[in-house]
């Protein structure tokens, strides 16, 4: 072949290979969110024989440290579902949470444990990742702000580098309460009331070190907010989120990542949507809902806009910034994935 046929040949050749690249890269359907935050919608992404493996509530999810997406149900049947990345099963097990709510990934040295919040036996849970307990915290009776047992309603944990951990009693009492790493009680903050300091449906907490110092945040929901308190207990900001009733917060680097159960209240079935913050806990993208606007910089009030996910109870942010919606009250759906294009 002649030096200019080769040359030309080459040209063609990488035309085509950039060109087939660049089509492949184009997602299937649409998009959503909105700026460099946007997704492709997977909703057969987690789907099961429910026959097999059923769920009923799908309430929280993580990613462990081999990569693999855990999934928790009040579902007896099978109360975790452990997925790869594709959507395929590798295992299930849990029988004896019917409140399974809450779930939170932790390591305690080289292995990963789960802590489980089951707001049906006002129990919270350390297990292994194959389901052993390892231990129970129940009612802190002690505190006196409880005078029965059915009153604390743990919906979420957090845990700190140095073992300690924070429950929210986000459908009980509204406190959130620091215990040590052997499961001793140290301090609690919040509590129901009007005070901007109080709680009201404190469901989730969660540990945000996005700024270098560590701050707790807590979800406000019917106050359509997280706050953010520091590792004492004390307010340092509330983060307005008008429109939004948030569930937990989710770290992913220096983003903030929400499930928006319900919008604007949680009387408003069906009309939730997913919520992404910057470091700043500025929003950047909805999924599902209005492109974000800010009038001197106040947030105006968010909505869904795109009817793709009912009543959505938490996401799980992957190794390669995909999601996974986790729903409630949603028809015993299995999780979405959304693949970042």
């Amino acid at each position: 072949m002649k030096r200019k046929d080769f040359i030309k040949h080459t040209v063609v050749v990488s035309a085509s290979f950039f060109i087939s690249k660049d089509l492949l890269a184009k997602p299937k359907g649409p998009v959503y969110g909105h700026g460099n935050m946007r997704y492709s919608m997977d909703d057969k992404w987690g789907q099961l024989n429910p026959e097999v493996n059923p769920v009923n509530d799908c309430h929280e999810m993580v990613q462990d440290s081999k990569g693999r997406i855990i999934l928790l149900t009040n579902e007896t049947k099978n109360n975790v579902l452990i997925y790869n990345k594709s959507g395929k099963l590798l295992e299930s097990w849990g029988h004896e949470f019917p409140g399974a709510h809450g779930l939170t990934l932790t390591k305690d040295g080289k292995n990963d444990y789960l802590f489980i919040t089951d707001t049906n036996r006002h129990q919270v849970f350390k297990t292994s990742l194959d389901g052993k307990i390892l231990m129970t915290i129940n009612c802190p009776m002690e505190t006196g702000l409880y005078k029965k047992i059915e009153e604390f309603v743990p919906t979420e944990v957090a845990v700190a580098d140095n073992g300690d951990f924070f429950i929210a009693d986000g459908y009980g009492a509204q406190y959130v309460l620091h215990y040590n790493a052997e499961g001793k009680l140290l301090s609690y903050f919040g509590g129901r009331g009007t005070e901007t300091k109080n709680l009201d449906n404190a469901h989730g907490v969660c540990i945000d070190k996005r700024k270098g110092t560590p701050t707790l945040l807590v979800t406000d929901r019917t106050r359509n907010c997280f706050k953010k308190f520091d590792m004492k207990g004390n307010l340092k900001e509330i983060i307005q989120l008008p429109g939004a009733c948030v569930c937990r917060p989710v770290i992913h680097k220096n983003y903030l990542y929400a499930a928006v159960l319900r919008s604007p209240v949680l009387d408003n079935a069906g009309s939730g949507f997913v919520t992404i913050l910057d470091k700043n806990n500025k929003v950047v993208s909805n999924i599902g809902g209005s492109a974000p606007v800010y009038t001197n910089g106040v947030l105006e009030p968010m909505a869904q806009l795109e009817k793709i996910l009912a009543n959505p109870h938490d996401v799980c942010v992957d190794d390669d910034e995909n999601l996974y919606v986790a729903q409630w009250a949603s028809g015993k759906v299995y999780p979405y994935k959304f693949t970042r294009v």
